[in-house]
C-alpha cells in the first residue's frame, strides 16, 4: 500500500487503499469475507484494482447480467439473506457458497440497466455531495491552524483586521477566565429526567431517552445551565468537550460532567469549546489527565482549572474567531443532512424498485 498510489486496494473495510500494481481491469463487485461490516460491505469497480485475499469478487458478468445491478441488488438484500442463513445471531463470516448458491431475482437486462442508471444517478449525487462536504471540513481545519496561534507565537497567522493592532495574546490560567457552576438535583423517584452525554473527538452534546428517577440509582446527577463549556472528565482526553444551548434545558448531567460558564465576562464559552478542540487544547487535556488510557484516564478537575491557555485579551476577538467557525460548521452540519436525505431517497427507491426478500425464495 503507497500514498497516492495509481489503483484502488480493497480491503476487508469500507476503506479503499491505493496500490500501484493491479490484478485485474474489468467490471467486478467485492465484498468482506469477515471483519467489520462483513455481509454489508459493498463496492462496485470498473476498471484497473487489486484486492485483500479475504475480500470475494464476482466477475466476469455474462451479456444478459449487469454488474451494477447485481451490486445494487446486493447492498440491498444480501445482509437479510446472509442472516438466514448463518446459524449464529450475528454474522461474523461470509463463505463462498453463501453467495454462490443465492438465488437472485433479475428483470430483463434494459430495465436491469434503467435500475442501475436510476440509481446511479443518486451515488453521483452523493459523492458530489461527499466531495462538498470534506472540502468543508479541510477548509475549516487550515482555518484553525490559522485562527489560533502555533506553538512558540503569542499572534496568530490569520488575525481579522480590527484586532491586528491590539498586541499579543495572553496566557490565563482557566480558573481565571472560567468558573464552575453546579446546580444539584434533589431526585423525585417517581419524576421522569433525561441525561445528556458527550461524544468523544468533539462530536458534542446527545440527549439520552428519558428515565423515572428511581432507575438514576444513586447517582448525582446535576441540572444543565445553558452556555456553558462541558466535559466529560472520563474522555476529556478524548475531547469529549462540548457547549451547553437551549436544547439542553431540563435537562440533567452527572457529576462526571462539570460545567463552567465565564468567569466576569473575560472569555467567550464558543471560543473556550474550539481552542479544546486545537492541538494544543487536547495536550492540555492530556496533561491534566494522568493515568493509562481509558476510564482510568481521568481528568483532574484541579489540574485542568490551573491549566494555561492563550487568548485573545479581549472577548470581542474571541467571539469573532467563534463566529468565523460556528459558521462553517452549521454549513458542515446542512451539507451532512443533504447526503443523508439523498442516502434515504435512494434507501426508499431500491424498497420499490427491488423485490421484498420474502419474494426472492430461502
Amino acid at each position: 500500500k503507497v500514498d497516492n498510489g495509481r489503483y484502488p486496494f480493497f480491503v476487508r473495510s469500507k476503506t479503499v487503499e491505493r496500490i500501484n500494481s493491479f490484478s485485474f481491469d474489468g467490471e467486478a463487485i467485492l465484498t468482506s469475507g469477515d471483519g467489520v461490516g462483513v455481509g454489508k460491505n459493498f463496492h462496485y469497480i470498473k476498471g484497473k484494482f487489486d484486492f485483500h485475499q479475504r475480500v470475494y469478487l464476482l466477475y466476469d458478468f455474462s451479456n444478459s447480467v449487469s454488474g451494477k445491478f447485481v451490486y445494487l441488488y446486493f447492498s440491498e438484500h444480501f445482509y437479510k439473506r446472509v442472516m438466514r442463513l448463518s446459524a449464529k445471531n450475528s454474522v461474523d463470516s461470509v463463505r463462498m457458497a453463501m453467495i454462490t448458491e443465492m438465488p437472485i431475482l433479475v428483470p430483463g437486462i434494459i430495465e436491469q440497466q434503467k435500475i442501475a442508471n436510476c440509481l446511479s444517478v443518486i451515488d453521483n449525487q452523493v459523492t458530489a455531495q461527499t466531495q462538498k462536504l470534506d472540502a468543508l471540513k479541510t477548509h475549516k481545519k487550515g482555518l484553525v491552524q490559522q485562527l489560533f496561534p502555533v506553538e512558540g507565537k503569542a499572534i496568530p497567522k490569520l488575525r481579522f483586521p480590527e484586532f491586528r493592532d491590539k498586541g499579543k495574546w495572553v496566557n490565563q490560567k482557566v480558573s481565571n477566565i472560567l468558573e464552575r457552576v453546579s446546580n444539584p438535583v434533589e431526585v423525585n423517584l417517581k419524576k421522569t429526567y433525561r441525561q445528556i452525554g458527550i461524544r468523544s473527538h468533539g462530536k458534542g452534546i446527545f440527549h439520552k431517552d428519558p428515565v423515572l428517577g428511581k432507575e438514576l440509582g444513586n447517582k448525582r446527577v446535576f441540572w444543565v445551565v445553558e452556555n456553558t463549556f462541558i466535559v466529560n472528565i472520563v474522555f476529556a482526553w478524548e475531547l469529549a468537550v462540548g457547549k451547553t444551548t437551549a436544547s439542553e434545558k431540563g435537562m440533567v448531567a452527572s457529576h462526571r460532567f462539570p460545567m463552567y460558564k465565564p468567569y466576569k465576562n473575560r472569555s467567550d464559552i464558543n471560543y473556550i469549546k474550539y481552542f479544546f478542540l486545537t492541538h494544543r487544547g487536547k495536550e492540555l487535556l492530556w496533561i491534566a489527565s494522568p493515568g493509562g488510557a481509558g476510564r482510568n484516564k481521568t481528568l483532574g478537575q484541579k489540574d485542568f482549572e490551573n491549566s494555561e491557555l492563550l487568548i485573545p485579551k479581549l472577548v470581542e476577538e474571541q467571539q469573532k474567531i467563534a463566529d468565523c467557525l460556528s459558521s462553517i460548521d452549521e454549513l458542515i452540519v446542512a451539507q451532512a443532512k443533504n447526503i443523508n436525505a439523498l442516502k434515504s431517497h435512494k434507501k426508499g427507491l431500491m424498497q420499490q424498485l427491488f423485490p421484498p426478500v420474502d419474494e426472492v425464495g430461502s
